[in-house]
């Protein structure tokens, strides 16, 4: 993370170092406000559209069979303790512990034959469902919303890209996630807030400067350009200082934006508001999501959860440290359908669903049959993800798990599809190729991927 303090030698007037200049300029292995200046590319981007998007990651991979693809007439330990309910969509059937979502089926499509065959680990998926493509010989691709903020840069002083709260932790396969720039480079990474907006002392870490050190010294460090002695003068004309400059430019234009700071000011909105999503993590990250995407963010990323260790999670083994099915509907359920159910409403009734996508994604499935901690466990075999908004039209289902909800019937879904489907709902052209080492096609998966086209 950039700072804007540290020790230094050669000292300025001010008591600013050359160091802390450097500092404040450099790109590190941890990133921040520094990091999100964006290209322009032409063509990329059907100007008449203005799609954004909202991804909710449900870190852990909620059950099919629990959740959106129900088979009651299975056998108990197949179809698990839930009775399935109608929603307004006719003929569709979600679990009984979704009444919310139910009560808005009509704006939501299920993929109920999603399946991938890596390994079934949780950083697999995390990889595919975001960036179209698992990663091999040290390539990274990047994220989704990395990409769009590529193409079409920031809006006004906002980044282009933001992630809530956290990035994701550890999840046992101690690979990449896929939520960063990857081959487009560290400066295209998203801005991560690194807090909970629950949090009754919310405020965004890096948006402003520490109280110890007023804008008026920034502001001083932005000059010291003028003032540096000549033995820098060879690496100030490197392309490596061009880049520290463009990046301190736009940390500096973000710290100091009172678009950015209303953009963050989640307690602007009413308490009638904020109790509607849920007063916890995961409700108001999706209050600010909706928030920041009406204010000129493009795309943002919401994790349900950071990690599988240390926290209950969709990811129900059953035993301990995990949560089982039972639990599930006590703890993880709850706050699920009551955020997505005011997000979907109020993106509704400000205009906002035709042109935000909003998926919903997990990493794969769960077992067909209940293990014997009453727990289901890793499945990439099938799975569901659903979309709403953004030019989908709602109320459909896409494939057919077969009757015991553990493979495909009909219509196999790749995760790489899913992503193409994310990518037209915003305007991309699948076609345009990004640069890198590897120049690949949006987005950069397997020639021949396609949108999932029923869903449009």
């Amino acid at each position: 993370m950039w700072q804007l303090q540290g020790r230094g030698v050669a000292h300025t007037c001010d008591g600013l170092s050359r160091r802390d200049f450097l500092q404040v300029g450099s790109l590190g292995a941890g990133m921040g406000l520094a990091d999100f200046a964006a290209l322009q590319a032409v063509g990329a981007v059907d100007p008449k559209s203005e799609k954004n998007g909202i991804m909710i990651f449900n870190l852990g991979a909620p059950s099919q069979l629990d959740c959106w693809d129900m088979k009651p007439q299975a056998p108990l330990e197949i179809r698990g303790p839930f009775q399935p309910i109608e929603t307004r969509a006719p003929g569709i059937r979600i679990s009984e512990m979704f009444p919310g979502m139910a009560r808005h089926g009509e704006k939501i499509s299920y993929v109920r034959t999603v399946y991938h065959t890596a390994a079934a680990v949780h950083d697999t998926g995390h990889q595919m469902l975001q960036t179209g493509r698992l990663f091999s010989g040290g390539l990274e691709t990047p994220h989704v919303g990395c990409v769009l903020g590529f193409l079409k840069g920031r809006k006004g002083d906002l980044p282009p890209h933001v992630v809530l709260p956290e990035k994701m932790g550890p999840t046992g396969g101690n690979l990449p996630h896929g939520q960063e720039a990857g081959f487009l480079g560290k400066p295209h990474d998203p801005f991560v807030l690194n807090a909970d907006p629950s949090a009754k002392d919310f405020r965004v870490p890096d948006l402003l400067p520490p109280a110890e050190l007023p804008v008026v010294r920034v502001d001083r460090r932005r000059r010291l350009r003028e003032v540096v002695d000549q033995s820098v003068k060879d690496f100030e004309a490197s392309p490596q200082a061009r880049l520290m400059d463009a990046n301190f430019e736009q940390a500096y234009r973000l710290m100091t934006s009172t678009q950015a700071r209303e953009a963050f000011a989640l307690d602007q909105e009413s308490d009638a508001l904020r109790d509607r999503y849920g007063r916890n993590r995961f409700g108001q990250c999706l209050l600010l999501a909706r928030r920041l995407i009406e204010r000129g963010v493009r795309f943002v990323t919401v994790n349900t959860f950071l990690t599988v260790f240390n926290e209950i999670t969709w990811d129900i083994h059953g035993s301990v440290p995990f949560t089982s099915i039972e639990g599930m509907k006590k703890t993880v359920a709850p706050v699920f359908d009551q955020g997505v159910s005011a997000l979907l409403e109020d993106l509704e009734q400000r205009g906002l669903l035709e042109n935000t996508v909003v998926p919903v994604l997990g990493e794969f499935g769960r077992t067909p049959k209940v293990n014997p901690a009453g727990g289901r466990d890793h499945w990439p075999q099938v799975w569901t993800v659903w979309f709403a908004g953004g030019g989908i039209v709602g109320g459909r289902v896409v494939g057919q798990s077969d009757e015991i909800g553990g493979f495909p019937l009909d219509r196999p879904t790749s995760t790489a599809e899913v992503v193409a489907t994310i990518y037209r709902s915003l305007g991309v052209d699948l076609e345009h190729v990004l640069p890198g080492p590897q120049q690949r096609p949006i987005p950069v998966v397997d020639s021949g991927v396609r949108e999932i086209r029923e869903l449009f």
